[in-house]
């Protein structure tokens, strides 16, 4: 009797950093399909609320486009109390943010999406809680000027040169890289989706 075929995986992100979180656990999506949605916080939208908005309008929105698939899909959040920090547009943008976050804890958002070839659909929302120590000038505009902070949401890397920023952190760090991967394996092996280490 022939072996059943697993139905193909599509991540629904353009993340470098989603896609090799996933290949850490063993998982190789069989596409990547960026759903290039408004990422623009709504008015008043809560920190927790838009994360898992996004997540479910990725996945929405990639779907069609992949019939008979596994859809993957997840967004992040920094937020510094109700505020949510994007990506900074210019390194002015992420001085602000980095003076807004030093010495001080933050809260990391993770929203998953999961969709499976049936309709099913299983989310998750994850919390993540970092310290970043007070500052100084000088330690501000040596990590400005490493560029580090291009493409990342609050204008820092904890898996790059900020990990030597940060004295505390509590909850998933994976989360805070991009994707939470214990949480995000559970909704696809409940999905039934399999790969090989699983």
């Amino acid at each position: 009797m022939p072996a059943r075929v697993m139905a193909k995986l599509v991540l629904a992100s353009a993340s470098p950093r989603r896609l090799d979180l996933l290949r850490q656990i063993g998982i190789e999506p069989d596409a990547v399909d960026p759903a290039e949605i408004d990422e623009t916080p709504l008015p008043r939208e809560l920190p927790a609320v838009h994360v898992m908005r996004l997540a479910r309008a990725k996945a929405e929105a990639v779907r069609p486009r992949h019939p008979g698939a596994f859809i993957l899909a997840a967004d992040t959040a920094v937020a510094c109390g109700r505020r949510i920090l994007g990506k900074p547009e210019d390194e002015a943008a992420a001085r602000r943010f980095l003076q807004l976050l030093s010495g001080r804890r933050h809260r990391i958002y993770g929203g998953i999406v999961a969709i499976a070839p049936d309709g099913r659909t299983a989310v998750r929302r994850v919390l993540s809680q970092v310290a970043v120590k007070r500052l100084a000038e000088t330690e501000l505009d040596a990590y400005l000027a490493a560029g580090e902070w291009r493409g990342k949401a609050g204008g820092y890397a904890i898996q790059g040169l900020a990990a030597a920023l940060v004295p505390w952190m509590q909850g998933s760090y994976s989360n805070v890289v991009g994707l939470p991967l214990y949480e995000t394996a559970q909704l696809l092996q409940g999905l039934g989706y399999r790969w090989p280490n699983c």
